[in-house]
């Protein structure tokens, strides 16, 4: 591997966690606000320390977040590890190979069998309700 390699890896990585650390701190900020904003009373109570509000709600679901970012983290990251461990890769480049020979391959849309520009959201979602899958259906001789 080449110094250039080498250290566009090292920004594609400093970027990802970049990346997911912001939004981690946005997503507790966010919830932290958000339950400060339904009860400010007992929240401030409860950051306080007082012991007989120990567990209000905002105390209880500051706990749950942090309990569950947990086990998403550690969740994810021991699957993830599992992959790569069962595979038997050496590298990432190793470890792409296997899966590329182990998942289906993908057959390519060019060019596009069907729409691909849509002018809102309720368009592509008429279109999905209603036109989708007709060329398929009307195409099918087995039927």
């Amino acid at each position: 591997m080449t110094d250039e390699e080498r250290l566009k890896r090292i920004k594609a990585g400093t970027f990802l966690a970049t990346v997911a650390g912001i939004s981690a701190f946005v997503g507790f900020s966010a919830t932290l606000s958000a339950a400060k904003k339904t009860d400010p009373k007992y929240f401030n109570k409860g950051l306080h320390g007082s012991i007989e509000l120990a567990d209000a709600g905002a105390m209880l679901a500051l706990r749950a977040l942090g309990w569950g970012s947990l086990y998403a983290i550690g969740g994810t990251t021991c699957f993830c590890y599992g992959i790569w461990k069962l595979s038997g890769a050496k590298d990432l480049k190793d470890f792409r190979t296997k899966m590329g020979n182990i998942l289906p391959v993908l057959p390519k849309n060019n060019p596009p069998q069907s729409r691909t520009e849509f002018s809102g959201l309720n368009d592509l979602l008429l279109y999905l309700s209603e036109d989708y899958g007709k060329k398929k259906i009307q195409g099918d001789t087995k039927n």
